[in-house]
């Protein structure tokens, strides 16, 4: 059986993510500062789901834990087929109301533990030929909106980085990049979304089923939120024109018509036949 890490797995896209995963067969080990919260999530998730659920209580922006899941992402005996980097928050505040310190922690959940997590994984799976990386990005980083936006920039670019040096190896990278979505990371950023009209919203069930569909096949960017993919042959620049656009009008035209009353119990019964799901003697 599969067995996927997904860090910041207690809430919001993360503990969506352990749902579907769970229900798709995948073995889960799960990664949250909250030791009890862990302990509590993996219960509610065996009760219904018959996987292996191991937890990690880890501070991703503490270098010494961060040091301990990237250890285990390294394990031959119990390998680990998918890495989902979540964890992250925003900050209440403006640049300058923010100390600096707070930010340096921001950036280290944000960015370095995406760099230090997906060069573990990257370098096990390599030897196995097999394997899958989710780095959750933002459509705020194509926007100019201070420290998370710039943070969510930089791991959408790493992203397709890795992504095009792991090219024809087995192996692939990629990254969401959700617009609003209804979790908890709202509560304590500085984003101000009063006003902004329902369809401008996704569900957390949506975003992580669309974005495990395009993992599978190996997409490189993952965008639930626009109804009309992008094509592949438009340039980078002007990809981000288009979605600065979209960004600046707070996404109130050509947004999430598709359906999203999935609910997070049918969406994780689906199968995902993903590659790194294959049998080692396949």
């Amino acid at each position: 059986m599969a067995r996927a890490l997904v860090t910041g797995s207690t809430s919001g896209l993360g503990l969506e993510f352990a749902w579907q995963l769970a229900g798709t067969g995948h073995d889960l080990v799960l990664v949250a500062r909250d030791e009890d919260r862990l302990r509590a999530v993996a219960e509610q998730i065996r009760h219904v789901h018959d996987v292996d659920i191991e937890v990690i209580a880890a501070d991703v922006t503490d270098r010494r834990l961060l040091d301990k899941v990237a250890v285990r992402l390294t394990d031959p005996v119990e390998p680990v087929s998918l890495l989902v980097n979540n964890a992250g928050y925003g900050l209440r505040g403006t640049f300058l109301e923010v100390p600096v310190e707070d930010h340096e922690r921001q950036l280290d959940a944000l960015m370095r533990a995406v760099l230090v997590l997906s060069h573990a994984a990257a370098g096990a799976m390599l030897q196995r030929r097999r394997g899958a990386i989710l780095n959750v990005s933002s459509l705020a980083g194509y926007t100019v909106s201070g420290p998370y936006a710039a943070a969510k920039s930089w791991v959408t670019v790493f992203t397709e980085s890795l992504a095009h040096e792991l090219k024809g190896t087995g192996v692939t990278a990629t990254a969401l990049l959700p617009g609003f979505v209804h979790t908890e990371t709202h509560d304590g950023a500085a984003v101000n979304v009063e006003g902004l009209p329902r369809v401008t919203w996704l569900k957390a069930p949506y975003v992580v089923e669309r974005a495990l569909q395009d993992t599978a096949r190996g997409v490189v960017l993952s965008i639930p939120s626009m109804k009309h993919r992008l094509p592949a042959g438009p340039s980078r620049e002007a990809r981000h024109l288009l979605i600065r656009h979209l960004a600046a009008t707070r996404l109130r035209r050509r947004i999430a018509e598709r359906r999203l009353e999935q609910a997070r119990r049918r969406a994780s019964r689906r199968r995902l036949r993903a590659p790194w799901q294959r049998d080692d003697d396949e």
